[in-house]
C-alpha cells in the first residue's frame, strides 16, 4: 500500500488560505496535487527560509510577473511569521492567492502575526478518513495504529513510525509550546 495514492476529501477554496493539520497528515502532498501550476517556496529549504527571513521583500520578486488570480504555495509558513505582512501586501497589491502550509497555527497566533483577517479562510487536514482509504480502509488496523498516512502506508512498520512519530513531534511540540 505504500506505493498508492489517496485522493483527499478536502476541496481548494477559491481565495488564500492557511492550511493547517499534523506532521505527516499529507498537506505538502495535497498542495501539490490540487494546485499543480502555483509556484512553491518550501520554507525547510535553508537558503530560501534564510534568503526571505532576511528580506521579505524577496518574495515578490521571486514570485515574479505572475497574473492577478494565480496561486502560491508558502509550505512551513510558521516558519518565518513575519513574512504574513508582506502576503497581505500582495493579496491587495498583486491580487495573487496564497496556500499557506504549516503544522503550527498556535505558533502563529501565539506571535501576534499578522493571520490576514479576512483575506484568508483557514483549512485543517487531519489523517485519513475511512471514505479516503475505501476499500484498503482496515477497521482492525486502524484502530490499534491509527490513520496517518505514514503508518497507513507503511503497516508493516507501524509501531517503529509511531514510536518515531511521538518521540520526534508530539513530546517536541509539548514540551516546545509549554502545553502540559
Amino acid at each position: 500500500m505504500s506505493a498508492k495514492h489517496y485522493p483527499r476529501l478536502l476541496s481548494v477554496p477559491d481565495r488564500s488560505f492557511f492550511l493547517f493539520g499534523p506532521r505527516g497528515v499529507g498537506k505538502s502532498t495535497w498542495l501539490r496535487d490540487a494546485l499543480p501550476q502555483a509556484q512553491v517556496f518550501d520554507l525547510l529549504e535553508y537558503s530560501l527560509h534564510l534568503e526571505l527571513e532576511q528580506d521579505h521583500g524577496r518574495l515578490e520578486a521571486m514570485a515574479g510577473d505572475r497574473p492577478e488570480g494565480s496561486w502560491i504555495v508558502l509550505d512551513e509558513i510558521q516558519k518565518i511569521p513575519a513574512l504574513l505582512d508582506e502576503i497581505h501586501r500582495l493579496i491587495e497589491k498583486r491580487k495573487w492567492r496564497f496556500a499557506l502550509c504549516g503544522s503550527s497555527a498556535r505558533k502563529l497566533r501565539r506571535s501576534g502575526t499578522n493571520l490576514l483577517g479576512g483575506r484568508a479562510l483557514t483549512r485543517e487536514m487531519e489523517s485519513f478518513s475511512q471514505h479516503e482509504l475505501g476499500r484498503d480502509f482496515n477497521a482492525g488496523f486502524s484502530l490499534e495504529w491509527g490513520l496517518l498516512p505514514m503508518v497507513q502506508g507503511d503497516q508493516k512498520n507501524a509501531a517503529d513510525i509511531l514510536n518515531s512519530y511521538v518521540n520526534t513531534y508530539i513530546k517536541e511540540e509539548i514540551k516546545e509550546e509549554g502545553i502540559v
